[in-house]
């Protein structure tokens, strides 16, 4: 099975982002900070909430990029946040998502993994 982890603290929208996992066949795992939670061998998916995670951006691209080199780093966040979001596409982040795009989007969030 395939495996997602969810960095955030909004539990109504992580329990969105974890039924299209589920519904795309991935075994979504959640925390509130990537110092907190074990990666999982076989992760292919970190989403970051940009707005609830205590990490910063780097520390988070770092850490996943150390113990699993081959998983899609997806951030979102709310779209007046402009500074956070460009502060993950420059740590390296995969994909980069204001909070309405990976509303709409949830379905293919997963089928493109």
């Amino acid at each position: 099975m395939s495996k997602a982890l969810l960095l955030s603290t909004d539990l109504f929208f992580a329990s969105r982002i974890k039924s299209a996992a589920v519904e795309a066949g991935y075994e979504m795992s959640m925390g509130k900070s990537i110092e907190k939670v074990t990666l999982k061998e076989g992760l292919q998916v970190v989403i970051v909430d940009l707005s609830t995670t205590g990490s910063t951006v780097e520390a988070i691209a770092q850490h996943v990029r150390e113990q699993s080199p081959s998983a899609r780093l997806v951030a979102f966040g709310p779209h007046v946040q402009t500074g956070r979001l460009a502060a993950a596409r420059e740590a390296g982040f995969d994909v980069v998502l204001t909070r309405g795009q990976l509303d709409h989007g949830l379905g293919q969030l997963f089928s493109e993994a």
